[in-house]
């Protein structure tokens, strides 16, 4: 009987399975059509079915074909230059489709302000945006270097070509007279913003300023560029007023990607690069230099060459020849970087997770890499009566660094070209018998950093009400950051005391921890009725930062293996371990009004308390207004067929700055290792109490003109700017018998920031496979220091001039040479006989930039795309004469300085030469020989494309192979490495080549 059972259950099975099949067979059918897009057929038009993995490709006639399933399949068509489309096959075998194009209309395209969203239509204040495909797939590390060119009023210099250095960002100019190079500490950062959370500013450490440019690091060193979805530069009063005391200097807004709602999809992107650093010097060769040389002794009246003098005495081989630029940073740096995303979801969630890990090598030769890993994720889910909203992102990243303790990139210029081989036969360092300081000796030092960082975000919405709705956004930020400068003695020559012996190695580490969270509650109320629509936002801030920190030296070793192990030193020098405590809380409100969909009104305002001033000035409260005029709606205007959009809106208010550190107005002491009395450690007063310490605030006014014509295809913005920053904070001079060299004060001067942004953007073609996209930006900016009382009898007089720029100096007047004696003559200005500082250094160089923009275009056809984007600077800048050592001695040296002053040659613009420095050499470096002009055009990105043509049944849905290239040329007449960074000691920015696949499954 059991049998039987399992007999009829079996032919029951098979039965039922034989229906199902027949049923499937019969549901299932081929669609088949056309796709057009401006009246033309479409290629490469992804052709699916909604909830099935069946996918086909339109061919060069933009047909396709595609088996379906079900009773009423619903096909959806996507092209990356067209709006998608979905429609219902129902019982139709064939089915054509036009698509539109997607080039957005400037009334859809949103831009995030912060605390809200606009319209670019309807927006009030200044928003630069730059968006994923011009951020996607360059070869950086770092999104600025990817947005350098292509945003105007935004001014971005890379500050050397070391991985994981920092960026100097000047948003609108220079509003504070606290920079790097004058206090150690940048009053001129911006606000950085990841999806809702602040993470700081620029980093400086204690032990990279010989390794890293500046020593500082860029806090969006830790947000891989692949992530990102956009980035917004809030620029005037009323897109930054918001921000009260943290928006003076401008607000980067980073927003990641998120998952889009369709079927799973998976990203694969993987690239492959090689750098090298780029050189605008040609130096002397060793022909030339030897003759220099020897020259040099002869006009100083040296006959027998001294003992020390090696290159001409017979010590070295005169006809010996090294490029020692190629020998030491001439190298090729290699890169890999490899990124996978997964995304999908439904109507109500959908998801995103992204795993990257890139390696950067050096243009030493020695093995040292930059090393980045991340993982970030996005989760959004809504409601299905859209009443709650959530979106929790995050974002994991570890940096590793290695490079160089110190950048040997002055020594490629300085070497002398006959110098000895780096190393012996047997691998060792090469001392020449003592008669060579190696460079490569500082390959046994090394300077390292580990950077932890984690970042995550919440946003909750609920609409409590018709029109009315509560928002919740918080979020966390982790950073641990660890360096060490290891030095062991075989840094130094081992016939020198200093290096026999590990007890001259030392070892130093700096560790810094830092976490941070903020949140912010909300409530918005939208509210329309006839031609009148109000948007109402109200909301408080609290931030709280809690930073540890601490430092350890070590020296004196048994052993270098133990040099990581500042316990086995015999002398420890234990730093300040410091834990420092930050406080931000606000309340802030935004009240938009519009009227007849033409007039707009803007009203920002914000109350401020930070913990980083004292009790009588912990409060402040700052606020904007802004307002539009589309004038194109009007009745006599908004029928023209050629006028898509104009409008013309303004703005005023202010901003402020509490970016001066921590708890800056206290009393405050150092401990002293060599204070010790009685087996006390004794503490030095290291800053005076000042209660008084009050906010900076910057006064912003802008008025601009947006223009859109030919429904949008052509648009252009030109926009004035007038910033006024006040109360600068700033280390006031005393006198030294106060026993401090300054107290932290607010200073009476006033610093102006003026100038004119010009953008134009068009779609000059766009017909059939092919298309043209284009743009330009110039920004021309001016700042001069308005008043400052007392400037004459104060420690600044000889640092500002009122009317001038802030970054001016001042320098000594070069009038050639004197060819009595063959020295350099400088105009005596006070007439005393003599050349001497300050009295006689009276000529005012404006060093920084007279303008700046970029030019990007894009080209398609077919599958095929190419883009590029010309970066432009008008600036002046130091020179190499700044730097140069003085002509004649032991120093490898340009070839323009060939360009010597002789009977012969009465042009030369350098003095005769001198076997030994000279003070004449001084005040030359000092003059304005040293100044010149800096001005580049770049040639910053190319990007080729090829979208690989692939058939319906494949497991790969996209691919695509791309090249790109970063710096590929630069013209101009800069005297020096680059006209970029200047005539420093750093490595310059890299020339890069990339080879990448991108696949989609």
């Amino acid at each position: 009987m059991k049998k039987s059972y399992n007999n009829i259950g079996s032919m029951g099975c098979a039965l039922m399975l034989t229906v199902i099949c027949s049923s499937l067979k019969a549901q299932t059918k081929t669609v088949s059509g056309t796709v057009t897009a401006e009246n033309k057929p479409l290629s490469g038009v992804t052709v699916s079915q909604e909830n099935s993995s069946e996918t086909a490709v339109t061919n060069e006639k933009g047909n396709y074909i595609l088996q379906v399933s079900g009773n009423n399949p619903i096909l959806v068509f996507r092209h990356p230059d067209y709006t998608e489309q979905r429609k219902t096959a129902g019982a139709a075998s064939v089915l054509n489709i036009h698509l539109r194009s997607n080039f957005k209309n400037i009334e859809e395209v949103v831009v995030n302000a912060g605390y809200y969203k606009v319209k670019d239509k309807e927006r009030t204040g200044s928003i630069a945006k730059v968006s994923a495909k011009d951020l996607e797939n360059q070869p950086v590390t770092n999104v600025l270097s990817a947005v350098q060119g292509r945003m105007a009023g935004v001014s971005i210099t890379q500050n050397g070509g070391t991985p994981g250095g920092g960026y100097q960002i000047r948003i609108r100019g220079q509003n504070s007279l606290r920079t790097l190079s004058n206090s150690g500490t940048d009053g001129n950062q911006p606000l950085y913003i990841v999806d809702g959370v602040p993470i700081g500013n620029d980093m400086t450490t204690q032990f990279s300023g010989s390794a890293i440019p500046l020593g500082n690091i860029n806090p969006l060193n830790s947000i891989p560029p692949q992530d990102i979805e956009s980035i917004e530069i809030l620029k005037d009063a009323d897109a930054t007023a918001i921000y009260g005391s943290r928006g003076a200097n401008g607000v980067v807004l980073i927003t990641t990607k998120k998952g889009k709602s369709g079927k799973l999809n998976l990203t694969f992107n993987t690239q492959y690069s090689i750098s090298h650093a780029l050189s605008n010097l040609e130096m002397m060769n060793t022909e030339q230099y030897i003759a220099m040389r020897k020259q040099a002794f002869a006009n100083s009246g040296v006959t027998v060459y001294p003992a020390t003098a090696y290159d001409v005495n017979g010590t070295w081989n005169e006809n010996r020849y090294t490029d020692w630029r190629k020998t030491l940073i001439g190298n090729r740096a290699a890169a890999g970087n490899t990124q996978i995303s997964l995304g999908g979801g439904n109507d109500t969630t959908t998801f995103l997770v992204s795993l990257g890990h890139q390696e950067q090598t050096t243009v030493y030769t020695q093995d040292y890499q930059y090393k980045t890993n991340n993982i970030s994720s996005n989760l959004s889910h809504r409601s299905k009566d859209k009443h709650f909203r959530l979106s929790v992102s995050n974002l994991f990243s570890t940096q590793h660094n290695n490079v160089i303790v110190e950048d040997i990139t002055r020594a490629a210029y300085l070497l002398s070209p006959n110098a000895p081989a780096l190393y012996k036969e047997d691998g060792s360092l090469n001392w020449e018998n003592n008669t060579f300081t190696n460079p490569a000796a500082a390959y046994n030092a090394t300077y390292s950093n580990d950077n932890l960082q984690f970042i995550t975000n919440f946003n909750t919405e609920y609409d409590l009400l018709k029109n009315f709705r509560v928002r919740v956004n918080g979020g966390i930020n982790y950073q641990a950051f660890e360096e060490w400068s290891i030095r062991p003695n075989t840094i130094n020559n081992p016939s020198y005391v200093t290096g026999q012996s590990s007890f001259y190695s030392s070892s130093n580490t700096f560790n810094q921890k830092k976490f941070s969270y903020i949140i912010e509650p909300q409530l918005n109320w939208n509210y329309q009725k006839g031609i009148h629509k109000f948007d109402v936002l109200a909301g408080m801030t609290y931030q709280s930062d809690e930073t540890t920190q601490g430092s350890l030296r070590g020296s004196g070793f048994e052993s270098n293996a133990f040099l990581q192990n500042i316990a086995a030193a015999q002398v420890r020098v234990v730093g300040d371990h410091i834990t420092t405590d930050y406080r931000y809380g606000a309340l802030f409100g935004r009240i938009n009004y519009q009227l007849n969909k033409k007039y707009i009104l803007n009203i920002t305002g914000r109350r401020d308390g930070s913990s980083r001033f004292g009790p009588n000035n912990r409060f402040a409260s700052f606020g904007a207004v802004g307002a539009a005029w589309l004038f194109s709606e009007e009745n006599k205007l908004k029928d023209l067929s050629w006028l898509s959009l104009g409008k013309l809106r303004g703005s005023f208010g202010t901003s402020g700055s509490d970016n001066i550190g921590d708890f800056q107005f206290l009393n405050s002491y150092t401990v002293s290792a060599n204070s010790i009395y009685n087996g006390v450690t004794g503490l030095i007063p290291s800053r005076l109490y000042n209660p008084n310490f009050s906010w900076e605030k910057t006064t912003k006014l802008e008025l601009a003109l947006d223009l859109g014509f030919f429904n949008n295809r052509l648009n252009a913005t030109a926009a004035y700017y007038r910033n006024r920053s006040a109360n600068q904070l700033v280390g006031y001079q005393l006198s030294a018998v106060t026993g401090f060299s300054s107290v932290n004060a607010n200073l009476d001067a006033v610093v102006q920031n003026t100038g004119w942004e010009l953008e134009l953007n068009g779609k000059p073609f766009n017909r059939g496979n092919f298309r043209w996209e284009t743009g330009i930006n110039v920004s021309i900016p001016r700042n001069k220091l308005i008043s400052f009382p007392g400037l004459e009898g104060s420690s600044y007089a000889n640092t500002y001039i009122i009317g001038q720029p802030v970054n001016m100096v001042r320098v000594y007047q070069l009038e050639g040479i004197n060819p009595a004696i063959g020295q350099y003559r400088f105009t005596d200005f006070n007439g005393d006989g003599r050349i001497s500082s300050p009295d006689d250094r009276q000529v005012i160089e404006n060093i920084g930039i007279r303008y700046f923009g970029g030019w990007n275009n894009q080209f398609k056809y077919k599958n095929f795309n190419l883009s590029f984007l010309f970066q432009l600077v008008r600036q002046k800048s130091r020179n190499y004469n700044a730097v140069m050592t003085s002509p004649g001695t032991m120093n490898n040296l340009p070839v323009e300085a060939l360009n010597v002053w002789s009977p012969q040659n009465p042009n030369g613009l350098y003095m005769p030469y001198q076997s030994t420095g000279n003070a004449q050499h001084a005040l030359f470096q000092g003059s304005d020989a040293a100044y010149s002009d800096a001005s580049f055009i770049r040639l910053k990105n190319l990007q080729i494309g090829f979208q690989i043509p692939l058939g319906s049944q494949t497991i790969v849905k996209d691919a695509r192979i791309y090249f790109q290239g970063q710096n590929l040329l630069t013209l101009t007449n800069y005297f020096g490495i680059d006209p970029e960074t200047g005539a420093g000691s750093f490595l310059p920015p890299l020339r890069t080549y990339s080879l990448g696949l991108q696949l989609g499954f």
